[in-house]
């Protein structure tokens, strides 16, 4: 039985709409108010720069709260229109779990973003992450490798990296010479440097072959090359220097140098109980298998473009003097692309418009036998 043909829509009726009169929920005077929240937070954890940044952005004039420009310190709502540069912004409004990432930093890279000399840098090789930025919990000098973890948190780097929470730094170091008892009692009591007095909470020997020898230390601070120079006070210069351990985190022997391996969501709840800092109330996403095989597998990064600051691009400015979203496009490219031309009279197929089956042909073999 052939397929009937669908019934075919006259082009000259008028379409249906439906209605859309809907009553306006009236609103409730005695409901408390929406909690706020500071707009260069949400901006900074929308992964556009540091708070810092998003305050100075704030004070240029570009960002608009309900078309309105925004102020430093200015509260925002869930229901509040934010716009940078007349493009709007989703604001991460209700917290998310951070992510963390181990990282084993090889020698020759620089934990920097801006590096006038253009020196490879550890953020060139971090994956991209959504609604955020990555953050280095403490710095390794050029020469130094080691433990290097990242953070979409700022609250749980600032538990690792302010001074007054002491955390434990664990070094292995390899020195030319060797320490005698009464130097390692000296660095465990203390040493004069030149930006104020240090010291070793604990120093142990690894032994060592040759002229070079190991040595296990832990400290609770992180100067600049503070490792280095209570060493070379006594004349041993470090030729070897390896962050193993930051906290409670520890160098996993999986991790090898320049590989990455990203903490699961069982972990990184454990550091946020570890730094009493708020669990997000919303559950743990499910994974998929694919999704908790990739989360445990040791994986080497590759170099990518990193991308900037908010605050770093320039506006832009169209020929009308207007500001326009960062993307768009300028006028001239978009008027080298005319739009497509589409018929006055379009003339719907009909049922006539079909040709009629063809005649099938008998092949040489088969002729003369139907």
């Amino acid at each position: 039985m052939a397929r009937p043909f669908k019934t075919q829509r006259d082009p000259q009726a008028t379409p249906r709409r439906a209605n859309t009169n809907f009553t306006k929920l009236a609103t409730d005077a005695n409901a408390p108010p929406e909690p706020t929240q500071r707009l260069h937070k949400l901006l900074a954890l929308a992964g556009l720069g540091s708070r810092r940044d998003m305050e100075a952005l704030i004070a240029s004039g570009r960002v608009t709260v309900n078309g309105a420009p925004a102020i430093q310190g200015q509260g925002v709502t869930q229901h509040d229109t934010v716009r940078l540069d007349s493009r709007p912004v989703k604001l991460p409004f209700i917290a998310e779990l951070p992510q963390v990432l181990i990282y084993h930093k090889p020698e020759g890279e620089i934990v920097s973003q801006d590096d006038p000399e253009g020196r490879a840098s550890v953020f060139d090789k971090l994956p991209k992450v959504k609604n955020g930025k990555w953050i280095a919990i403490g710095r390794l000098d050029m020469n130094t490798s080691g433990l290097l973890i990242f953070t979409t948190s700022g609250e749980l780097a600032n538990r690792f990296m302010h001074p007054r929470y002491e955390v434990e730094r664990e070094y292995a170091v390899r020195i030319f010479g060797e320490l005698t008892e009464g130097q390692m009692t000296q660095l465990k009591e203390g040493i004069e440097l030149e930006d104020g007095p240090a010291n070793f909470d604990s120093i142990t020997a690894q032994g060592g072959e040759g002229a070079n020898h190991w040595y296990q230390v832990i400290l609770r601070e992180g100067r600049n090359r503070e490792v280095r120079r209570l060493f070379e006070a006594f004349q041993l210069p470090v030729s070897r220097l390896m962050r193993v351990r930051f906290g409670p985190v520890n160098l996993p022997p999986r991790v090898k140098r320049g590989s990455m391996l990203k903490l699961e969501q069982k972990e990184v709840v454990g550091l946020l109980e570890w730094a009493d800092l708020p669990v997000p109330s919303a559950p743990l996403r499910q994974l998929t298998q694919r999704e908790k095989l990739k989360a445990t597998t040791v994986f080497t990064p590759k170099v990518r473009k990193q991308r900037i600051s908010a605050l770093d691009r320039p506006p832009r400015v169209g020929a009308d003097g207007e500001t326009r979203p960062y993307r768009a496009k300028p006028d001239s490219v978009a008027a080298k692309k005319p739009a497509p031309k589409r018929p006055a009279n379009r003339r719907v197929r009909q049922t006539s418009d079909l040709a009629g089956p063809a005649m099938q042909k008998k092949s040489d073999r088969n002729r003369g036998r139907g």
